[in-house]
C-alpha cells in the first residue's frame, strides 16, 4: 500500500530552497492518496503547487513538465512547471520525485452550467488541434489494453464479467480510422478551475495525457462534467459538443461511436478505481467507488441511439 508523504513547515523550507522562490510563509495540503500528495505553498514570488508523484517515475515527471512547457509555449492555459535553479524540471523528496507548478486562482465546481460547458468544448478543441509530442504513449494508461488484467487479482468476480461484456461492446467501435491526437483522457470537474468572474475554465493535471482517439477525450468529458445522479445530461452534452463542433467538426465515424466511447470512459474509470482500490492501493472504505461509473456506463449504454444522435444539433 503506497503511504502519501506529510511535510511540516522546515521541510517544505528545505524542498522549496532548490528553486528560485522565496521562503515558504503559508501551506495546507490538497489532497493526499495513492497517485499524489499535493500542497499549496504560498511565498512572497506567488503561489504554487507542489505534487509529490507517490507511483510516477523521474522519466514519467519529467515527460509531464516537458508536456506543461509544450502547452505553454502553445498558448494553451494551464499551470506552468517551475524549474529549479539549475534548470531541472524535477527534484526529489524521500527518493520520490517531485514537480513544483504555478498555483491556478479559482474554483473547483461540481455543478458546472451551460456558460462554462461551452468554453470547456472550446477548450478542448483546442487543445485537440495541438500535435501530440512523440513522447507521448499511444493508449491511455488504464484504457481498453488494460482491462484484462482485472483476471490476475478478480477473475470470478461480478466486475470483471461487467467489465468483459462492456469491453464487447466498446470493441466494435474501436477502428484505426477515428481520428488520434493528444488527449487529456481525465477531465473531470475536480480538473478543472473555474475564476471567480466564470471567464475562464482552466483544464488542468495533465498526468494521464497521451496520443490517442480524441472521441474519448470527448467521451471522458461527457462523463466528467455532463452528469448529474449517474445520468448524462443530454442538454449538457449537447452544449459542450455544440463548441467542440465550432472549432473542430467530427468526422461521421466519430458520431457514430460517441456513445460507445463515453461508455468506454466511464467503464475505464471504474476499472481504475477497482483495480486502484482493490489491488495496487487497497482501501477498505473505497472498495464500492467504481460502482457509481459501473451504473453511469450501463445507464449511456441504454440511451437509444435515436436520442444519442440528437447531441449533433447544429448550433
Amino acid at each position: 500500500m503506497t503511504t502519501s508523504c506529510q511535510l511540516d513547515k522546515a521541510q517544505l523550507q528545505q524542498l522549496f530552497a532548490a528553486y528560485d522562490t522565496a521562503p515558504v510563509s503559508a501551506f495546507k495540503l490538497l489532497s493526499g492518496g495513492s497517485e499524489n500528495t499535493n500542497f499549496w505553498v504560498k511565498t512572497s514570488t506567488g503561489q504554487y503547487v507542489l505534487t509529490i508523484c507517490e507511483q510516477k517515475s523521474s522519466a514519467q515527471c519529467t515527460q509531464l513538465a516537458s508536456l506543461l512547457d509544450y502547452l505553454q509555449a502553445h498558448h494553451f492555459v494551464t499551470s506552468r512547471a517551475v524549474k529549479t535553479l539549475d534548470g531541472r524540471a524535477v527534484s526529489f523528496w524521500c527518493d520520490k520525485p517531485v514537480i513544483v507548478k504555478t498555483f491556478i486562482q479559482g474554483a473547483i465546481l461540481q455543478e458546472i452550467n451551460t456558460p462554462i460547458l461551452r468554453k470547456l468544448g472550446d477548450n478542448l478543441a483546442r487543445l485537440h488541434q495541438l500535435k501530440a509530442p512523440s513522447y507521448l504513449l499511444d493508449t491511455v494508461s488504464f484504457g481498453r489494453q488494460t482491462f484484462e488484467l482485472v483476471n490476475h487479482y478478480a477473475p470470478q468476480s461480478t466486475f470483471n464479467a461487467w467489465l468483459q461484456n462492456c469491453a464487447a461492446y466498446i470493441d466494435r467501435f474501436i477502428s484505426d480510422d477515428l481520428p488520434k491526437t493528444l488527449i487529456h483522457s481525465d477531465i473531470f470537474a475536480d480538473n478543472i478551475i473555474v475564476d471567480s468572474t466564470a471567464a475562464q475554465a482552466t483544464i488542468m493535471d495533465f498526468e494521464e495525457a497521451s496520443h490517442y482517439y480524441r472521441i474519448f477525450d470527448i467521451g471522458m468529458m461527457l462523463i466528467g462534467c455532463c452528469c448529474q445522479d449517474q445520468q448524462l445530461s443530454l442538454a449538457k452534452a449537447t452544449s459542450l459538443l455544440q463548441a467542440y463542433q465550432q472549432r473542430i467538426p467530427l468526422q461521421d465515424n466519430e458520431k457514430a461511436a460517441l456513445q460507445a466511447f463515453t461508455v468506454y470512459a466511464a467503464a475505464a474509470t471504474a476499472f481504475w478505481r477497482h483495480q486502484n482500490y482493490h489491488y495496487v492501493n487497497p482501501t477498505p472504505e473505497m472498495s464500492e467507488h467504481h460502482l457509481a461509473m459501473t451504473l453511469l456506463a450501463d445507464n449511456v449504454r441504454q440511451i437509444p441511439p435515436d436520442d444519442f444522435a440528437t447531441l449533433f444539433t447544429d448550433p
